[in-house]
């Protein structure tokens, strides 16, 4: 008996081994948290905003928009499980060329961006729809992986926006775009 609540207590994803208690909060908030707590999609999230920020004008929010919008036909595509190929790797890349992106610090023609953007938020989005847990109310899960993207779009902008201003910030970013662009880069051989 003591062995036993032991193990529960070190090892507690055997405690939540049912899918019943994977959503403790809610579809919409384990939604929220898809974006938030994985690496990957983190990264590639805030990355979308820095880029945004670096590019600035209008693409603040169509480059962001964009992803999300995409985003959401690509989670349709992954909740019909609709066959897309490679998408750990298809999410790495992402993190790749926006960290590169972000370390080069170079003003990306807006359309570019969005044409990339849009690319790489068909296999965020597949992830998302194709990783929703089965007793999850989709609309709340989805409006919760939606909001927490743009959430983290919002946080890249945010710090894209208030390192432009100093000289030290955009060498800080270029540097993170660097870190960003190694741990894409170590995804993508993880996911090979």
């Amino acid at each position: 008996m003591i062995l036993a609540l032991l193990i529960a207590l070190l090892l507690p994803g055997f405690a939540f081994a049912h899918e019943a208690n994977s959503l403790p909060y809610g579809s919409f908030l384990a939604g929220v948290t898809h974006p938030v707590v994985g690496p990957d999609h983190f990264l590639a999230m805030v990355s979308v905003g820095l880029v945004s920020a670096q590019i600035g004008g209008r693409a603040i929010w169509t480059v962001p928009a964009t992803f999300v919008s995409v985003m959401t036909i690509g989670g349709l595509l992954g909740a019909a499980d609709a066959g897309l190929a490679a998408i750990e790797a298809g999410i790495a890349v992402s993190v790749l060329v926006l960290g590169l992106a972000i370390a080069a610090d170079r003003r990306l023609p807006v359309l570019l961006a969005m044409a990339a953007v849009g690319l790489f938020a068909i296999f965020h989005g597949y992830a998302h729809g194709a990783e929703m847990p089965v007793i999850a109310e989709p609309l709340r899960y989805a409006a919760g992986f939606l909001i927490g993207t743009a959430a983290l779009h919002c946080l890249g902008l945010l710090i894209g926006d208030i390192t432009r201003h100093y000289e030290r910030g955009r060498v800080g970013l270029r540097v993170a775009g660097a870190v960003i662009a190694a741990c894409g880069l170590w995804f993508l051989t993880a996911s090979v």
